[in-house]
């Protein structure tokens, strides 16, 4: 960690002085995510690109797992696919694999980081944490590819905010079977992304 001391001693010894994340934003008194309805960090200054959030918060984290449920034990999903943990699927997922509570809150941050960057590329307009979170979990569960080829996308990044919300709503079936699960994690997923769509 880097510390004001440290920046102190270096500039006495001549050396190259770097400010640290905490000191530069206590010199710009920025205000916090919370305070823009865009979730950007200070606003976006004129003709410099708008900064987007790149981490799900907390309450998307929550959404994510509320809808996946932790199974310590390896089982079949609806859509046929072997999934452990909360919600991790890959090849080394197989019949009778079990985990511990620790190593599935490693894989689900490992998959997390996959979503987030996937909504940060595809997403070329503002959007608010509830926004993001709402894409990344999503995303988490219709899969990257289906994401970036999605109405909804294409409607969100017209700037048709609204139409992008209600298209959440036609993300609810498993191998074309309309499933209560995800009726349900889809209208909670478009609440939480209408929630950041300012008045």
């Amino acid at each position: 960690m880097f510390n004001d001391s440290a920046a102190v001693f270096l500039l006495a010894a001549g050396g190259v002085l770097l400010i640290s994340g905490v000191a530069a934003a206590r010199e710009s008194q920025q205000p916090a995510i919370d305070d823009d309805p865009w979730g950007r960090v200070g606003g976006t200054p004129p003709g410099e690109p708008t900064m987007n959030p790149r981490k799900i918060s907390n309450a998307g984290l929550r959404l994510i797992k509320n809808f996946e449920g932790l199974r310590l034990r390896a089982y079949r999903c609806p859509a046929g696919v072997w999934t452990i943990g909360y919600g991790h699927t890959g090849a080394e997922v197989k019949p009778g694999m079990v985990i511990t509570e620790t190593e599935a809150e490693a894989l689900l941050r490992a998959d997390i980081a996959v979503f987030e960057n996937c909504v940060s590329a595809a997403v070329k307009v503002p959007i608010s944490q509830p926004q993001f979170d709402a894409l990344v979990s999503l995303a988490f569960n219709i899969g990257c590819g289906a994401l970036r080829r999605s109405t909804l996308l294409r409607r969100l990044n017209a700037g048709d905010y609204r139409g992008a919300a209600r298209e959440f709503d036609k993300w609810i079936r498993a191998k074309g079977v309309v499933l209560a699960g995800l009726v349900s994690r889809r209208r909670d997923e478009r609440n939480l992304f209408e929630s950041g769509i300012p008045a």
